[in-house]
């Protein structure tokens, strides 16, 4: 069961108290500071004696650097006090570009949707990604169609975001999310209509499904929910009258099972190395994908 921070609860069978960060670990070292119990991983030197990592994290004076000492994700990302915060901001942009869509109109989506190469009436030019305006496979992941396209959307991002990005830490959350969005972008303007526009968050949340499935099969979770849920998307992707871009969910859906997998499954010794390779190896096929589509459009 886990412990309060304050809390010191002794092991009947020794005697010892329990590291207040690692509930199964008997201790006999406490904090200098705060006095609590702490094991050998939980504790950092200092100038007397060993402190806990929220000392040394609020700023002890002594003692190693804080970032040294914080405690990990799975992922190896640094644990923040607020692990969702990452995606209430991606949330709210979302919601400010939708409000803008609402206020401004036709034209603003227009400037900023994906669309491989056509002329769009309202811009009054020709206008796409092979035109240069590679700005549009970003931008289109922040644009949506209607309340029910960015209800659903938001849904998925809120129930999947959080986790993952507690168990990934922010940085490689954001990696996850933006590549995978990238990815869904970069198929779409690959194997799509170039007159066709496409705009959502689905590539990028598509990613997500994948990535979560990668970690619950690694945390050895029930995986027939996350399963379900995905076939039943796939289900309305490939259904005819959605007019669904599924080019982007798919892409989005193998960027974020390859990335997803390199992040819960890097070992310790290589972890930085092999996490953002895989980001890295995603983000070069999607620049393959738009430099061959362009190619063919010029």
């Amino acid at each position: 069961m886990d412990k309060a921070p304050g809390s010191h609860q002794d092991d009947t069978h020794s005697g010892l108290p329990a590291c207040y960060r690692h509930a199964d670990r008997e201790t006999g070292v406490r904090c200098t500071r705060c006095e609590r119990p702490i094991c050998p991983d939980c504790m950092v030197s200092a100038s007397v004696g060993f402190q806990c990592p929220d000392c040394v994290r609020s700023g002890s004076g002594t003692g190693h650097a804080p970032s040294a000492s914080r405690p990990r994700t799975l992922a190896g990302g640094t644990m923040t006090a607020d692990p969702r915060l990452v995606t209430k901001i991606l949330i709210g942009l979302c919601l400010a570009a939708f409000l803008v869509q609402l206020s401004v109109g036709d034209r603003f989506t227009d400037s900023f949707d994906l669309i491989g190469r056509a002329y769009v009436p309202l811009l009054g030019d020709i206008e796409g990604v092979a035109e240069g305006q590679w700005y549009r496979l970003l931008t289109s992941m922040f644009l949506h169609g209607s309340y029910i396209h960015i209800l659903f959307n938001m849904m998925s991002l809120w129930w999947l975001g959080g986790p993952l990005e507690e168990a990934l830490g922010r940085a490689r959350y954001l990696a996850l999310y933006f590549v995978s969005g990238l990815a869904g972008s970069a198929l779409t303007y690959l194997l799509a209509a170039p007159n066709q526009p496409s705009l959502g968050a689905s590539g990028a949340v598509f990613g997500l499904f994948g990535a979560t499935a990668v970690l619950m099969r690694r945390m050895r979770y029930d995986m027939r929910p996350i399963i379900a849920l995905l076939v039943i998307n796939l289900i309305f992707t490939f259904s005819p009258g959605f007019n669904i871009s599924w080019q982007a969910h798919i892409g989005g859906l193998v960027a974020g099972v390859v990335i997803g997998y390199g992040m819960v499954h890097a070992p310790r010794e290589r972890r930085a190395l092999m996490q953002f390779g895989a980001c890295a190896l995603m983000l070069v096929a999607a620049l393959v994908m738009t430099l061959l589509r362009t190619g063919q459009l010029t």
